[in-house]
């Protein structure tokens, strides 16, 4: 399965970034799912859960207080106050 490099950085600094199959979280207008080659966009997200699927078999959970997310050129950026590994 192809894969895309996301980071998720707070003010303490970088707290991920990896190569990633998928990112589930919830985005300004609903419940969203970033997968590679996904068209550039940018949003803001809302507190709840994010879901960062590594591989096949491993997904990494946290909660977030929301932020700002940013797709281009198959890379992700997520911007957020907290976050807090599940």
């Amino acid at each position: 399965m192809n894969k895309f490099t996301l980071t998720v950085s707070s003010p303490d600094g970088n707290l991920f970034k990896d190569d990633v199959i998928k990112l589930t979280l919830r985005g300004a207008e609903g419940d969203l799912a970033v997968l590679a080659g996904h068209t550039p966009f940018i949003t803001s997200v809302k507190s709840g859960e994010c879901h960062i699927h590594v591989s096949d078999s491993e997904v990494k959970s946290a909660t977030t207080e929301g932020g700002l997310l940013c797709v281009a050129d198959n890379t992700v950026t997520f911007l957020t106050g907290r976050f807090a590994w599940l």
